[in-house]
């Protein structure tokens, strides 16, 4: 029989309530008019009690339709592997009024990476390396140039392009996480030999260049002092900059510059070279970002970034999409952990170009083999089981490109035996991964594999429909734009992304 137990001797009318108990036990000596003040008292405090239960419960239900509503992809991969150039593919398709509104904030982007460029070329012209006959890499070996810059021209790019100098530190100042008072944060140092190629634009993520935008929308009446300074400053910036834009038109077109480069060894990256082909047209004062423009606009990510899109396009219009994009860098790695709660989706990208490469932060660590173990860890978490994988093999411009020049993919993945073609190497790698993805997997799950060029707007484009149809495939296949509501959510990485930061 169950029943409430007073214990031995004890009984209902000497039993000594808990102070803790709701309602309090009645006193013995209570009078009919304290009993009915308490009642009252109880009942007030009971109605008060449900009312803030229902609160809370509304606030929960809220939640819940919160977060039904929302789409949450993570863009995981290596620095440079193309994660931020594709969260601007999916701008682009999914909500390009949205990004047009930011062209403000780009072109500040823009300008600092031309100057960024324009400045490391003067550089490197002014110091050039000592010739060697030696070394571990064909970078490494330097010659003197074939047709060298003759002096006094150097002298005058040099002197007509200095006011660059004042322009590059007023743009780090205002959009980068760079000191711009440290070497590291200009362009690469001229005197280290092996600098071949010019610094990144470093941001932070969640702050700095963005916040440009807003404060530049501000009403005139809300613009502080420090918001008026800011802005003049990089209006002079566009000034100095349209004022010598005939002479970054002359150095680029120089073949005595493009030579020396060369010779130099120096890698100029493809969204370098792309300003400054279009140094005369992006150096007009009434110059406005384009797509292109935007997509070649280089950005190294400190951090996370979280970005909010509400889809404009027909079909998904009103969806809320969060897009987490991580910094790639080995030591970065271990701050993605805080941003993955309720995941839908990860996408990740590889360099299919990276075969050739090394990690920046570790030269002794080839880029191919790096996406390999940290793809191995992502697909053996456990706790992302029920999260839907997308793998992008990014960049296959430049993978062809390369293979083309003769730059044998053999030689640097020993395993490979097949052909050095785009076709032979991509069907490798579509294997590699997904071998990886099937072993290390804690159970089977369909995994989507594409070959993109992020800077190609329309073929990227078809990727990213396809990779919605493919996530809505198989949970509501006749709702694509509410994909993300069967997806399992609550999925984090703790342990084994913290560990990719110790490969």
């Amino acid at each position: 029989m169950h029943g409430k137990s007073w214990g031995k001797g004890a009984s209902p009318r000497n039993a000594q309530p808990s102070a803790n108990a709701w309602p309090p036990y009645p006193p013995a000596d209570e009078t009919e008019l304290e009993k009915a003040v308490r009642l009252e008292e109880e009942r007030e405090a009971r109605r008060i009690s449900e009312a803030i239960d229902r609160e809370l419960e509304n606030e929960r239900q809220a939640i819940r339709r919160v977060k039904k509503s929302e789409t949450k992809l993570l863009l995981l991969g290596q620095s440079e592997s193309g994660k931020s150039t594709m969260l601007k593919n999916f701008q682009i398709q999914f909500a390009p009024n949205a990004l047009r509104a930011e062209s403000e904030a780009w072109r500040a982007v823009i300008h600092l990476n031309l100057v960024r460029s324009v400045n490391f070329i003067l550089d490197v012209l002014t110091n050039p390396s000592t010739p060697t006959s030696g070394g571990d890499s064909p970078t490494n070996t330097h010659r003197p140039s074939s047709q060298p810059l003759p002096v006094a021209d150097l002298r005058r790019l040099r002197l007509a392009l200095s006011p660059l100098k004042q322009v590059e530190m007023i743009l780090v100042r205002h959009l980068s996480a760079d000191d711009p008072s440290s070497p590291s944060s200009g362009r690469a140092s001229p005197v280290d030999q092996r600098q071949t190629k010019a610094a990144e634009v470093t941001i932070r993520g969640s702050n700095g260049w963005r916040a440009l935008l807003k404060r530049q929308q501000e009403p005139e009446e809300q613009q502080s002092r420090f918001s008026e300074t800011r802005v003049d400053e990089l209006e002079n910036a566009r000034q100095i900059l349209y004022a010598c834009r005939k002479d970054i038109v002359a150095m680029w077109s120089s073949k005595s510059v493009r030579t020396a480069l060369r010779d130099e060894g120096v890698m100029l990256e493809d969204h370098m070279e792309f300003f400054l082909n279009h140094a005369g047209r992006v150096t007009e004062m009434e110059y406005e970002p384009t797509f292109p423009d935007i997509l070649r606009a280089r950005l190294q990510t400190v951090g996370v970034e979280e970005h909010h899109l509400i889809m404009e396009t027909m079909a998904e219009s009103g969806q809320h999409w969060i897009f987490y994009d991580v910094g790639g860098a080995r030591g970065q790695r271990a701050s993605w952990v805080p941003f993955f709660e309720d995941i839908n989706a990860i996408i990740f990208l590889c360099s299919a170009a990276g075969f050739s490469e090394v990690l920046a932060e570790d030269r002794g660590v080839n880029r191919l083999l790096d996406s390999f173990n940290t793809w191995k860890i992502i697909c053996a978490s456990k706790l992302l089981v029920s999260v839907q994988f997308i793998l992008l093999l990014n960049k296959m411009d430049l993978l062809e490109a390369r293979l083309r020049a003769g730059i044998r993919f053999s030689d640097y993945v020993k395993s490979y035996k097949g052909k050095n073609t785009t076709e032979h190497v991509t069907d490798y790698l579509k294997r590699k991964f997904t071998a990886i993805h099937v072993h290390h997997s804690p159970q089977d799950r369909k995994l989507h594999i594409h070959s993109t060029c992020a800077i190609n707007i329309d073929t990227t484009s078809a990727v990213l429909m396809r990779s919605a149809y493919e996530l809505s495939k198989g949970y509501q296949p006749c709702a694509l734009t509410s994909y993300s509501r069967s997806i399992v959510r609550d999925t984090i990485l703790v342990n084994d992304l913290a560990a990719v930061g110790a490969l």
